[in-house]
């Protein structure tokens, strides 16, 4: 009888251990949430399952708890969960930097300005005053100022003051002995602004870029301070992946330095910009790609800015005939750049704004590319792109690489600069999007806010924090929700060649997520900017807590 009932006993057992299989483990299992993964299909799951930093499967909440197990779990409770955030331009770095600076933006006028100035005080470590993020457009008068109140305010202490657009910058005396701008160097026509034959401190391009040049830099454990900080802000935001526009070498070496170190965590795809060094030292050598950090990517500059009046337009500034803008780098020297990015097998991103400069870059583009490709060249702002040019987009398989808040910061003044019919081909996102069936979307920053929420609310209701216009601006060219998603998520990854690891929410991709406290793709999009970010994850590892 003994041995009968043990028998009885195993044979149960093994019938019921036949039933119920020893479940997969994985490292963290997540259920009952509205999770949207981005794929190609726009799937929208319930749960996860994530081992070693990658996503292991999804689906529904039963099944993903029937075939994993997981020492840690996580019930979402009807929560939204999206692919972590991608910024596809922006200027990382720069907006580290920026932080010892005084902040500018929002001052009403140029006494604003100077206030700021004599509050803060000079940067932590070096003996100049340096700000960031005025613009002349928030004023009375919509002009550019000039040193002489920074003169007499601060006699002896070098003060840079850097537009919101970058583009430009003011510079009073001190700064410009320093930087041997007006003695050592000359600039081409526009650069520098003069007034009765006296420099006015206002620099623009070129001449812009020697000022900021010449303002010591931070290095070591101060320049790691100002990343950790930048980084934390940007996952508070949902933000986990970057591409950052426009690197100098030394500067991919911090980068490469500090994600080695374990305290850059985020993933960087660079940009580089086309100094001789990085030509000889990165370009010529093939690309350069580690675990977190991507280097196949040359970024030019063709004109300025729309702001400014720098950007190059095919015909003159309707607010200021006597100028069409600026072109930054020559034909010859664009064409030789992108054979040399051919023949290395990078990509070529270039800066442009007005209708005259994207449409030298889409013709060099065109001769060089013959045709329908995926080396995906971008143009980066694409902000004014004349109808007949559009088609080359499509032609020739170029991504338009956007940020759609810049749209609805312009758009007050943005007609005044064009007029009223050339203002038609301007933030054009979605006849842009149509040629060839994806954006890339990012936001600049810091020229503008880092959030990637705004980003998405910009794309789809074309207007600003405070609902303004009614009905959006030239709203015939906002994106679908789906769409804004796709350009912030997938597309954006799509445009830094990282599709295969970032952008969505399938097996055998990096785990990086964000957990919100509402549903963007559902709420009224007028409550899309107040979302809140609840929880940041990288490779499965939780990086931010709300």
């Amino acid at each position: 009888m003994r041995y009968t009932a043990a028998l009885i006993s195993l044979m149960t057992c093994f019938v019921m251990g036949a039933c119920m299989p020893t479940r997969e483990k994985a490292d963290l299992i997540i259920t009952n949430g509205v999770i949207y993964t981005a794929d190609s299909l726009n799937s929208q799951t319930e749960a996860m399952a994530v081992r070693d930093g990658k996503i292991l499967a999804t689906g529904k909440s039963g099944g993903i708890s029937a075939h994993y197990q997981a020492p840690q779990t996580i019930d979402l409770k009807g929560k939204s969960l999206f692919p972590g955030f991608i910024d596809a331009h922006c200027h990382f770095l720069g907006y580290a930097l920026a932080m010892q600076y005084v902040d500018l933006n929002g001052a009403s006028s140029f006494e604003e300005v100077l206030a700021r100035l004599q509050k803060q005080g000079v940067v932590s470590g070096t003996k100049w005053l340096v700000g960031r993020g005025w613009d002349q457009n928030l004023w009375t008068s919509r002009e550019f100022p000039d040193n002489e109140k920074l003169d007499k305010l601060f006699p002896h202490t070098p003060v840079m003051l850097i537009r919101v657009d970058g583009h430009v910058v003011l510079a009073n005396r001190e700064a410009l002995a320093l930087a041997g701008i007006g003695t050592k160097y000359s600039f081409g026509d526009g650069q520098v602004a003069f007034r009765n034959g006296k420099m006015t401190g206002i620099l623009s391009e070129t001449a812009a870029d020697l000022m900021r040049a010449a303002v010591p830099r931070p290095a070591g454990r101060a320049l790691a301070a100002l990343v950790e900080q930048a980084q934390q802000n940007c996952f508070a935001v949902g933000l986990t992946c970057l591409s950052d526009a426009g690197l100098e070498y030394s500067q991919v070496m911090e980068v490469d330095s500090l994600q080695k170190s374990g305290l850059l965590k985020m993933q960087v795809y660079a940009m580089l910009a086309p100094t001789t060094e990085n030509l000889l030292r990165l370009v010529r050598k093939g690309t350069y790609v580690t675990e977190n950090l991507v280097v196949r990517s040359i970024k030019i500059y063709a004109d300025g800015s729309l702001g400014s009046r720098t950007a190059r337009l095919k015909s003159p500034y309707t607010d200021d005939p006597s100028t069409s803008g600026i072109m930054v780098t020559s034909r010859d020297s664009v064409l030789q750049l992108c054979r040399l990015a051919l023949e290395h097998g990078y990509q070529v991103n270039t800066h442009c704004i007005g209708d005259s400069a994207a449409s030298m870059i889409l013709n060099i583009y065109a001769a060089l590319l013959k045709g329908k490709n995926d080396l995906r060249w971008r143009i980066e702002h694409a902000q004014v792109v004349d109808p007949a040019d559009v088609h080359f987009f499509g032609d020739y398989s170029v991504i338009p690489s956007v940020q759609a808040t810049h749209a609805t910061s312009d758009m007050k003044w943005a007609g005044s600069r064009l007029g009223p019919c050339r203002v038609k081909g301007a933030y054009a996102y979605k006849t842009l999007m149509d040629q060839n069936g994806w954006i890339a979307n990012g936001t600049d920053f810091p020229i503008e806010n880092i959030s990637p929420f705004l980003t998405f609310y910009a794309a789809v209701s074309r207007q600003d924090a405070a609902g303004f216009p009614a009905g959006g601006f030239q709203p015939e060219n906002s994106l679908s929700r789906g769409e804004a998603l796709h350009s912030i998520t997938l597309w954006a990854a799509r445009a830094g060649f990282l599709e295969k690891r970032k952008g969505s929410l399938e097996a055998g991709k990096d785990a990086d997520f964000v957990i919100t406290d509402r549903d963007i793709m559902q709420v009224p999009v007028g409550h899309v900017p107040e979302t809140r970010v609840l929880s940041t994850y990288i490779k499965g590892l939780e990086v931010f807590k709300q």
